[in-house]
């Protein structure tokens, strides 16, 4: 048996011990987590470097490598969101309806695990420990499959999970991370239907298509993030200017950052130069449409892919638009459903827009980088889905959940 088969087939029996865990069972396995990785961040910060060389040598880009580095701070910040999952409440078990019928027959929907969760990710090696965490919460077994570009990291966070949970009283082969990288894995994940039950792929455009594709594992799409800001004619300057500069540059090579800036013309004519001028400030690259040229020599000539392009990086497509209609269509467009926000004084077009704009996240008068578990109050979060089935948005808890029927009689027969 191949390396995803044998794993694939321990995930599947520890997901049926992990029902019977409880919840107190689960969250001192997590505070184990959490406190092993502190005790192990010399070594971890030891094969994070060796990821970190590797992909200097490849030449990885400042953005993805950023997203691959881990440091004192960031398994810190690990940690405490382990520590603030387990203060969540565990939603297996939850009743969400509860119907008792005429003949005495007590009808009742409960909330239960997925069962087992396949994650494939690239670049950042987090993603590991949340979703790791986050599936043993909701009593899943998870395997994971990382990108080469992180392979040390990951591994070496699965070995400080795996000598956690040998200190608990829940399975070590509840979590899994499959350690060949290579494109065969993937694929063979893609239709590991006798262990999934679902398949999230986390990370660029092509990954997420390539598996949507070749998967016959049901899939929940998630990442990413050709995200908007529409500055609206009432819009305030300085507000907007503040959104805008906070939604590009505050961490570019994330999901939520804004890769397209629409402006109503009329407040273009006024403020589109300043504007601008302090994104190019920020050394941010501007690809503008005619009018956006014209107000600017630094800007570079839009063309049609870069409405659709996901930059992930200090660039940056702009565009001067009549009116917020003509926003909605460009977004519904070329928006790839995450995350889209309009700056304006304006009530009535801040309920059109948020209303007829087709993202899992619409904003007012705020940045899109809050699209994110923590602050929505999810805790860690496993992805953010841009699809509508089963889960929409930042995936916490309940994201990982199914539920079935639960009926109780006392001797009914149907007649």
């Amino acid at each position: 048996m191949s390396e995803v088969q044998i794993k694939g087939k321990k995930a599947k029996e520890a997901s049926t011990l992990l029902i019977a865990n409880t919840t107190a069972e689960k969250n001192d396995a997590l505070l184990l987590i959490a406190d092993q990785l502190l005790m192990d961040k010399e070594h971890i910060l030891s094969e994070n470097l060796k990821d970190l060389q590797e992909g200097k040598d490849n030449g990885l880009t400042e953005e993805v490598l950023d997203r691959i580095m881990l440091n004192e701070s960031r398994i810190q910040d690990m940690s405490d969101a382990i520590k603030l999952l387990v203060g969540l409440k565990d939603p297996i078990g939850e009743t969400i309806e509860s119907i008792t019928k005429g003949n005495g027959l007590l009808i009742q929907k409960k909330r239960v695990p997925l069962g087992v969760i396949g994650m494939i990710y690239e670049a950042r090696p987090n993603v590991t420990v949340d979703a790791a965490t986050l599936s043993l919460k909701t009593g899943n077994a998870a395997i994971l499959r990382g990108s080469s570009s992180a392979k040390y990291s990951n591994k070496v966070l699965m070995e400080s999970i795996h000598t956690a949970l040998e200190k608990s009283v829940l399975t070590v082969n509840a979590v899994q991370l499959i350690e060949d990288t290579s494109r065969e894995t993937a694929k063979e994940l893609f239709t590991l239907n006798k262990y999934l039950d679902v398949l999230i792929p986390r990370g660029g455009k092509n990954l997420i298509q390539t598996v949507v594709r070749e998967s016959t594992v049901p899939v929940i799409e998630t990442g990413a993030g050709n995200c908007h800001v529409y500055i609206d004619a009432s819009a305030d300057f300085e507000m907007a200017k503040e959104i805008v500069l906070n939604a590009k540059i505050q961490r570019p090579s994330v999901c939520n950052a804004i890769e397209s800036i629409l402006i109503h013309e009329d407040w273009f004519a006024v403020h589109g130069k300043s504007i601008i001028e302090s994104l190019l400030e920020k050394n941010v690259t501007i690809f503008g449409d005619e009018v956006v040229i014209g107000a600017s020599d630094s800007v570079k000539a839009a063309t049609l892919d870069d409405w659709s392009t996901e930059y992930l990086g200090l660039s940056v497509s702009m565009k001067a638009v009549a009116n917020a209609e003509d926003a909605i269509l460009h977004i519904n467009e070329y928006g790839t459903g995450h995350s889209e926000s309009i700056v304006t004084k304006d009530t009535e077009t801040a309920n059109l827009f948020l209303n007829t704009i087709d993202a899992a996240a619409v904003y007012h008068n705020a940045s899109t980088r809050f699209t994110d578990g923590f602050e929505f109050g999810y805790g860690a979060e496993i992805g953010i889905s841009t699809q509508k089935l089963h889960a929409r948005g930042p995936m916490g808890l309940q994201a990982l959940t199914s539920s079935k029927f639960v009926i109780q009689g006392t001797g009914q027969i149907r007649i």
